[in-house]
């Protein structure tokens, strides 16, 4: 349904003809870690995520798991190769 709280307008999941079913009854702004993410929109109230309602609690394990924004680097580490066993392979 349409929001007709804060994000008035936006395609929201959790509105119903009752009003807005999460809790407080509104969606809360983004915190600074989201900045520069493309799930970020803004309108008269602030900026808020498309995503989630609350982009605080995203955070708050580590790096939010809908940010386009930040890139996840996987660490390789080397294996430590016996000399012995390799010179015995060959």
């Amino acid at each position: 349904m349409i929001c007709t709280t804060v994000r008035n307008g936006d395609e929201c999941v959790f509105m119903s003809n009752r009003g807005c079913k999460y809790n407080g009854g509104e969606c809360k702004p983004i915190v600074e870690k989201c900045e520069g993410c493309q799930r970020v929109v803004e309108n008269d109230n602030g900026k808020f995520c498309t995503a989630a309602p609350d982009p605080a609690m995203k955070w708050k394990n580590g790096i939010c798991n809908l940010a386009t924004h930040v890139k996840v680097v996987v660490e390789v580490k080397k294996q430590k190769l016996n000399p012995i066993k390799a010179s015995k392979r060959k």
